[in-house]
């Protein structure tokens, strides 16, 4: 679970401007965040299915997302992606 000290400091890493909250980049953060600690979580617990499934649901998300991001403004996209590290 993200904590509310963690999710300020991404929100403040990758807003646009100053009262950015919901701007893709920063939802694809939010959620890139969940999934690299429910990564963590699944490496030690492997038959906790619900969690597995929670973070398949994440990462479909954060795909659509990131589509959007791509098909609305291309330069976006490709700064996010190498910002967060994720690969495509």
């Amino acid at each position: 679970m993200i904590t509310k000290d963690q999710k300020t400091t991404v929100i403040n890493a990758n807003r646009t401007h100053e009262t950015d909250t919901g701007s893709p980049e920063v939802q694809v953060a939010i959620l890139t965040e969940r999934i690299r600690q429910l990564t963590e979580h699944l490496k030690q617990h492997p038959n906790d299915k619900h969690s597995r499934l929670g973070m398949y649901k994440m990462v479909g998300k954060r795909r659509r997302l990131l589509d959007y991001l791509a098909k609305k403004d291309i330069e976006r996209y490709r700064a996010l992606i190498a910002k967060l590290g994720i690969r495509k």
